[in-house]
């Protein structure tokens, strides 16, 4: 398991026609690649477990929000006490801000003690549109039977204030919660706010 790894603007939302849309109730769109480690990450493979998927860019302040309180390395350690496999997906392009080496996404997993299954590194920008990925951070939930569960934000306060963190909810671990109980997920979709994803 790798060890993982305002001036703030309003969330911001890519229009390119390019971004399809993987939304709740629809299979997880299929992707098979490598993770910084050489390891082979495969949606279909991993059917039958529960998958979350984070857009990330280290140089976004809402994703150095989640990372810097310890949010998101405590969400990450949720999703791996309930048996989910976390991939963070990094979109960037080359040039582009969070564009990153496998050596330098190795470092920031140690650096920011955070504990994701895989870290992908996705600089054409293929798994993102394929996701229809927006912002960092920009979550999906998918349940074992391969559907999307939840997709959006990682929680209900579209802020860049570390404070808001204890006042909201954290749709991951709702939905992550909801899942393993047999329950339906009660907020399937919302809007993702952060950075855009810096595609090419």
């Amino acid at each position: 398991m790798l060890r993982m790894f305002t001036s703030i603007a309003a969330a911001i939302t890519l229009s390119a026609p390019a971004l399809a849309e993987a939304g709740p109730g629809k299979l997880a769109p299929a992707f098979n690649t490598t993770d910084i480690t050489g390891a082979n990450v495969s949606i279909p493979d991993l059917a039958g477990r529960m998958v979350v998927l984070e857009w990330t860019n280290h140089g976004c302040p809402f994703v150095k929000k989640h990372y810097n309180s310890g949010n998101m390395q405590s969400t990450q350690a949720f999703a791996d006490d309930m048996g989910a496999v976390w991939i963070s997906i990094v979109s960037s392009a080359p040039g582009k801000q969070g564009n990153v080496t496998p050596g330098e996404a190795m470092e920031l997993t140690t650096s920011r003690n955070a504990n994701p299954s895989h870290v992908v590194l996705d600089p054409t920008g293929q798994i993102g549109r394929l996701y229809g990925a927006r912002a960092t951070p920009h979550m999906f939930v998918v349940a074992p039977d391969g559907k999307v569960a939840y997709a959006g934000a990682i929680d209900s306060i579209p802020s860049g204030n570390p404070a808001d963190i204890e006042h909201a909810e954290n749709y991951v671990k709702s939905a992550l919660t909801a899942i393993s109980a047999g329950v339906p997920v009660k907020t399937q979709a919302t809007q993702a706010y952060g950075c855009d994803v810096k595609y090419d």
